[in-house]
């Protein structure tokens, strides 16, 4: 634990400030924007805010366990790094220092395509215990797709990841108002997106007959595709809007996932993301059936804030916010969540959807 980090950061709202401090525009936009409207981005905070938690009182929660396995991999937390590709746009070395975050602190992460870094040298970030998963955009032909299959089997990965929710990019009005094109693109992933617009379950039918461990799809967001996904032999559905950045005016992540683990019925593992920076949203989430919460726009502003050891330190801060919700909903572990822990309620009026979850912000420009 890095005193100087736990003197800096008491509260998970102060990576947001400084992450704002040291970032230029365009990053910061990138991070906290959606598509158009970003109606999307502000409904999977509303799902969150619109379930209230139940607390039971009088069971001895004198000792409380947040970890739990994801993936086949023991993880100190129920929760995931993201996928996200820029993260050199945060730190100078990108994914290399969330790996080195996610290995020190012990939660997998799930490594994006269109890292500047390969595959095969995050992996050799670490010191060995990185349980590290790859993530696939088609920016290939099937030859090329099955090429970057054999090199996750030959890295020897817990999982391997395909995102199905971005067929063609959306229109980021943050970005083209600001003129700005992200330089990942620029560089060329934009020339090959057809290949991705193409994908489709004869491809995830492939893949899964050339690659038999975890397969994980990212980006179902209801229950008939899930259920198509089984079908399929998936191992892990990840229910995600893209963090409100792909399709505009879809549910919140959170409002689709009963449907999803009713359809799943334990036929697989579910995996959920998307406006989830608090405790008590992890607690929600797993309440409602899903395994694990993917971390993304937490992970970038820690990142940005204080680089790989402040990953780190918003983890630690998660685990304390986790640790107590769950000893005051009167449970000991993960387990013993379920839905007669969360009920509907009304939600509080805000503006930007980060301010919901960290309302020392409201004055603060976003």
């Amino acid at each position: 634990m890095n005193k100087d980090l736990v003197e800096q950061f008491q509260t998970l709202q102060e990576f947001v400030v400084s992450a704002r401090d040291k970032l230029a525009d365009h990053p910061w936009n990138y991070i906290v924007g959606g598509t158009e409207t970003e109606t999307s981005q502000r409904r999977n905070r509303l799902a969150l805010d619109s379930l209230a938690l139940r607390p039971r009182v009088l069971n001895d929660v004198s000792q409380v366990d947040c970890s739990t396995t994801l993936c086949g991999v023991a993880s100190r937390l129920p929760v995931l790094l993201c996928p996200i590709g820029g993260l050199e746009s945060f730190d100078p070395d990108g994914a290399l220092s969330v790996a080195r975050a996610a290995e020190s602190f012990g939660v997998p992460m799930l490594l994006s395509s269109v890292s500047r870094w390969p595959l095969e040298q995050v992996h050799a970030a670490g010191e060995g215990n990185l349980s590290l998963i790859y993530q696939l955009y088609a920016r290939e032909d099937a030859a090329g797709v099955d090429a970057l299959v054999d090199r996750v089997l030959a890295v020897d990965l817990p999982a391997f990841c395909i995102t199905v929710d971005s067929a063609v990019y959306s229109r980021r009005e943050r970005d083209i108002a600001a003129r700005f094109v992200k330089p990942w693109r620029a560089d060329g992933e934009g020339t090959a997106a057809h290949f991705q617009a193409a994908l489709n379950w004869g491809d995830i039918a492939r893949i899964r007959e050339r690659y038999q461990g975890r397969l994980i799809l990212k980006g179902i967001a209801t229950a008939e595709d899930a259920l198509i996904a089984i079908d399929h032999g998936v191992d892990v559905i990840y229910v995600s809007n893209h963090g409100g950045r792909q399709l505009d005016h879809v549910a919140g992540s959170i409002a689709v996932l009963p449907e999803v683990v009713a359809a799943v019925a334990g036929k697989a593992s579910v995996l959920v993301d998307g406006g989830i920076c608090r405790g008590t949203d992890i607690a929600k989430a797993l309440a409602l059936g899903a395994d694990g919460v993917g971390l993304g726009r937490m992970m970038c502003l820690a990142l940005a804030a204080a680089g790989s050891g402040g990953v780190v330190r918003m983890l630690e801060l998660l685990e304390t916010e986790l640790a107590i919700a769950l000893a005051l909903l009167g449970v000991r572990e993960l387990a013993e969540l379920d839905r007669s822990h969360v009920t509907e309620a009304v939600p509080l009026p805000f503006g930007h959807a980060l301010h919901s979850a960290f309302p020392l912000l409201s004055d603060f420009q976003i």
